[in-house]
């Protein structure tokens, strides 16, 4: 492998969190969605591929703040889908608490309002629990960092990002950063949030840039399109944009998937050159 590939960050991906996608929770209507089913293992052995010692994974379900990026503190932690009927299905994880502390002392120093304090829940949340469902039946030795959304606007989400990638390289960690989040809410009438005719508008324009890894255009969404969209993960997309900024990728759509009403996308991203 490449010298300057060794560390830093080394690829992405993009993922949904339906619950109902783990057999034990979806009891048969998994197979509504098996496209994606097939896509997350394929994203799950891309990063057992790239071996990363850390995954930081950004979640719309963590601990949220208008004015405060959370970072998960301690040493570890756990997490099951109780609260979705399947509580035999859980996980435990150890956090990367020294990268973590270099990401909050790297983020005061570009005034980024972004730590560990102010923990409301320890456990983890789906949007957690579901890409590490995937990813640990392919790969298990990487410590994990999540981190939660904000209020504030894109620009800083993208921020946080890049300074992720630059604290990344500097600790000489090899990461990948890992973004989960759902499309639009609002695809059809059937769904759980009706139905909105910017709901399709997100998902074609989303998976476009996506596609294209053309992240810069991810910083022109309009809030109130977002709004109107219902999305879920567009934030938690940015910062990784954020964090794969300036890189040579090697870009993969592999699924998106409507069927419930609820948008599914799934990309990766190898990072070929800094």
């Amino acid at each position: 492998m490449d010298r300057e590939l060794s560390y830093g960050i080394v690829g992405g991906v993009m993922v949904p969190h339906p619950p109902m996608i783990i057999p034990e929770v979806g009891r048969g209507s998994e197979k509504m969605i098996e496209e994606t089913t097939r896509a997350y293992e394929q994203a799950a052995d891309f990063i057992a591929e790239l071996k990363p010692d850390t995954i930081v994974l950004s979640s719309p379900h963590s601990i949220l703040y208008r004015d405060y990026f959370h970072i998960s503190p301690g040493e570890k932690a756990f997490g099951s889908m109780a609260r979705f009927g399947a509580p035999q299905v859980n996980v435990e994880v150890e956090y990367d608490s020294e990268f973590v502390a270099a990401i909050e002392k790297a983020a005061k120093n570009a005034k980024i309002q972004a730590g560990t304090e102010g923990e409301r829940d320890p456990m983890l949340d789906h949007g957690t629990m579901v890409p590490l469902y995937f990813i640990l039946k392919k790969y298990a030795s990487f410590r994990l960092v999540r981190i939660g959304l904000s209020g504030f606007d894109l620009e800083e989400h993208f921020k946080l990002g890049q300074v992720i990638a630059d604290t990344a390289f500097r600790n000489v960690r090899r990461v990948v950063y890992v973004a989960s989040g759902d499309l639009s809410h609002k695809l059809k009438e059937s769904g759980p949030y009706g139905f909105d005719p910017m709901g399709p508008v997100y998902d074609e324009r989303i998976m476009d840039v996506m596609g294209r890894a053309d992240f810069d255009e991810l910083l022109d969404f309009n809030e109130d399109f977002l709004d109107q969209a219902a999305e879920c993960g567009h934030r938690s997309f940015v910062m990784m944009a954020g964090a794969l900024d300036g890189k040579t990728l090697e870009t993969k759509r592999l699924s998106h998937q409507d069927v419930t009403g609820v948008g599914y996308g799934i990309c990766t991203y190898k990072v070929v050159e800094e």
